[in-house]
């Protein structure tokens, strides 16, 4: 039986964490729920070979390379004992690609991995494809650039 989708109203912004419980429930609930999931490789293989999957089978690229950086690094976390860690790969949002210019459905491009870097804690790699920063949902113009305080001393731009 296919799981259930379900949507909950989540209002942190207004009710602090009383206004997620609802949410959170859900999200307990769903991850209860048996799962497909398999990842595209086989966590035991090299680090590299894991890395130039996704590429290969998701992104359209004919190849991958590596910084010195990447490569340096790549060995240093196989030596730690971190290669059989999953690979979640940095990129650009704005393409399939590591470049946000290439648009549609890019082929046979080269993906650069620039750097590697290991998020120990929650148990996976990420590379990190062209120059990519990484904290995530924030964008061009942010809510926080139009926040400020009046001559009063009031907060103002905040809703």
């Amino acid at each position: 039986m296919p799981a259930r989708i379900t949507a909950v109203v989540s209002d942190v912004y207004n009710e602090g964490g009383r206004g997620g419980v609802e949410l959170a429930n859900a999200v307990v609930k769903a991850s209860a729920q048996k799962s497909k999931f398999k990842f595209l490789y086989d966590l035991s293989s090299p680090i590299k070979e894991k890395i130039e999957l996704s590429p290969e089978k998701i992104y359209g690229a004919g190849k991958v390379s590596y910084s010195p950086l990447a490569d340096h690094k790549i060995k240093l976390f196989a030596r730690l004992g971190w290669g059989k860690l999953p690979i979640c790969m940095a990129k650009t949002h704005l393409s399939l690609s590591h470049d946000p210019k290439l648009k549609g459905c890019p082929k046979n491009y080269t993906l650069p991995i620039t750097d590697i870097r290991a998020s120990i804690g929650a148990g996976f790699l990420y590379p990190m494809c062209g120059e990519v920063r990484t904290m995530p949902g924030l964008p061009a113009n942010p809510r926080g650039a139009r926040i400020d305080i009046d001559k009063d001393g009031n907060s103002i731009g905040l809703l």
